[in-house]
């Protein structure tokens, strides 16, 4: 067992699923967790996480020095590190400069949590505060050049402290890194399977239901499909999933969604179809939080009229959803409103009537569940779609024109990701609608048409991502079918942001 204290940074369960990829139970607790309930639990370890605040302002969260006293191995990270030189007389102070992005560190001298790891190596660095005095006992183990103390240790009171991000995919050996702390630092027991997840998620989604019956939306998405087939697998019939249809779906992908389900899986799912009530509802709408706002509402409001009192409410939420929407142990900044976490389903969630056995997952694990549960390749690398559809890669009103023109090229720029086989090398692709339009030349007439940008990631758990460096023939073939065979776009242009600082959908 490692214990992460979550003092809200973004990243913190990226800590423990990494934790988890080396078959170790981790569990996240709230960064002022008490003494009594941190050593009930007989930690091997503990992990500091980041967080948003500055430990020098008011009201910001503190380290509890007395967990220290538990005899165990520490890692602070970024904030974590910086709570622990406060806490024990060392200075944090605003840095100059602010250090944002890739770096280089140079590690100074043999420490067992740069085992294995070369003398200089690329880490992610995310503050604005820095630790500019260490406290007695305490030895710079590297540094940077903006960052005098980017790790430093006092190894006879077992405390370790990285300025930067190893669990972070942007940090490549930040994995080796969290593995020496807690197999070789700590020396945790590794097994922890995905194998025991399933098996003790059905068993402890028996106990809870019981013999009542459980409503679960579906949209086809890995998320919803793994969900549904853990329910089935513990409830059978007394599942009910039904597949609201808001209209705002690729092309013809509500029919796939219900045959696969059918056929391949072999359960029923009930098809409503809404959509003519959610483009009217959006009507003259273009802010990207009311666009989704308003498709959450209409959401809870058509599914919630084939759900009854008494039964329970399972969702697919992963916890980007909820670290991306609040917070649900430390303070955390809110990214984003996800439609799974509108007020009538946090009334629900604090009646304790809805199931989300994901919501510890990431995507990448996610599928390593569906793989345990036996579901098709095919529907477990379907690449992620937003809840709201097409609607927040529509920028501005969303309209019936608008809406065929960006299925239409999307239904096109997919087509081509699978024909040259990058489809499966890519987190996620889509197109985005853009509220401009620019003059081209078509034959002898001039145009004004619409634009559309091409969105390609790679990611492994969608907190962070590149940009695909997609080949030029590629692109150059999909913008040429998209410009010849959609009338109304004349411009296609490529995304090269990556998250951070972008986020991966445009809205």
């Amino acid at each position: 067992m490692i214990l992460i204290f979550d003092f809200g940074s973004q990243y913190t369960q990226l800590i423990a699923r990494k934790v988890r990829q080396l078959n170790i139970v981790s569990e996240i607790v709230p960064f002022d967790l008490p003494l009594a309930d941190a050593r009930r639990r007989a930690p091997e370890g503990i992990i500091l996480s980041g967080g948003p605040a500055s430990t020098y302002a008011p009201g910001a969260p503190r380290l509890n020095a007395k967990l220290l006293e538990l005899g165990v191995p520490v890692l602070g990270i970024c904030y974590g590190l910086q709570s622990l030189a406060r806490r024990l007389g060392g200075q944090v102070e605003r840095g100059t400069v602010r250090e944002y992005g890739r770096a280089t560190i140079r590690i100074l001298g043999e420490d067992p949590l740069f085992k294995g790891i070369d003398a200089e190596t690329q880490v992610w660095m995310s503050h604005g505060d820095r630790v500019t005095a260490l406290p007695d006992g305490f030895a710079i183990l590297a540094a940077s050049q903006d960052c005098e103390f980017a790790a430093a240790s006092d190894p006879e009171r077992r405390i370790w402290g990285v300025q930067f991000h190893p669990e972070v995919h942007h940090t490549p050996l930040g994995e080796q890194i969290l593995a020496n702390f807690v197999l070789g630092i700590c020396g945790a027991d590794a097994n922890w399977k995905m194998g025991r997840f399933v098996e003790e998620t059905i068993e402890g989604l028996r106990r809870q239901v019981g013999q009542r019956e459980v409503i679960c939306g579906v949209s086809g998405g890995v998320d919803s499909t793994v969900l549904a087939v853990l329910l089935h697998r513990a409830i059978g019939r007394r599942l009910k999933p039904v597949y609201v249809d808001h209209g705002l779906m690729r092309a013809g992908e509500s029919e796939k969604v219900i045959q696969r389900f059918r056929v391949h899986l072999g359960i029923h799912i009930k098809h409503v179809k809404a959509g003519r009530i959610f483009l009217s509802a959006l009507k003259g709408v273009s802010g990207p939080e009311r666009k989704r706002r308003i498709i959450g509402r209409l959401f809870v409001e058509v599914f919630f009229r084939e759900f009854r009192g008494d039964e329970f409410l399972a969702q697919g939420t992963l916890y980007p959803d909820v670290i991306e929407s609040v917070s649900t142990r430390g303070p955390s900044a809110t990214i984003k409103t996800h439609h799974n976490r509108v007020p009538e389903i946090q009334s629900l969630i604090q009646q304790g009537r809805v199931i989300e056995p994901l919501k510890e997952l990431f995507k990448d694990e996610v599928r390593a569940v569906g793989r345990e549960l036996g579901i098709p390749h095919e529907m477990l690398w379907r690449h992620p779609f937003p809840g709201p559809g097409l609607a927040v890669r529509i920028l501005g009103e969303v309209t019936p024109r608008r809406l065929a023109l960006l299925r239409a090229a999307d239904k096109i720029y997919l087509e081509e990701l699978r024909a040259s086989g990058h489809y499966e090398k890519i987190w996620q692709a889509f197109c985005v609608l853009l509220p401009v339009k620019s003059v081209g030349v078509m034959g002898d007439e001039r145009t004004y048409d619409s634009v559309v940008a091409l969105r390609a990631v790679t990611s492994t758990d969608g907190m962070t991502a590149d940009w695909y460096d997609m080949p030029a023939p590629v692109l150059a073939r999909i913008s040429n079918r998209i410009i010849n065979e959609i009338r109304g776009i004349n411009r296609v242009v490529y995304d090269v942001s990556s998250k951070p600082p972008a986020t991966i959908e445009w809205e």
